[in-house]
């Protein structure tokens, strides 16, 4: 996706190796990323921002576990999954007031 999070990736599978678990770096996905990236904005404006993060976290750990159950774990499904959380949140959203 870009260079940081290649180098984020890369630092995160070495640390993991040096505390004795070898797994490939984490790859980061431009369509996922523009989906979490929405996902944390809506995180951020219909709750608080506070919760961006962490609600783009569970949704990586969401896309681990459709992975590890054998499901489609590609950029386009995983998107369209997180996509769709979105859309739920945006829609039980009050109205804004602004």
């Amino acid at each position: 996706m870009n260079r940081w999070f290649d180098e984020l990736g890369a630092r995160l599978a070495a640390v993991a190796t040096r505390r004795g678990y070898k797994i490939e770096p984490p790859r980061l996905d431009a369509e996922v990323a523009g989906e979490l990236l929405e996902l944390a904005r809506v995180a951020a404006h219909t709750q608080e921002r506070r919760f961006a993060p962490l609600a783009s976290f569970l949704a990586g750990v969401a896309a681990e576990r459709v992975r590890t159950a054998g499901g489609d774990a590609s950029g386009p499904r995983l998107a369209a999954l997180v996509r769709e959380v979105r859309e739920e949140l945006e829609a039980e959203a009050p109205p804004s007031s602004a």
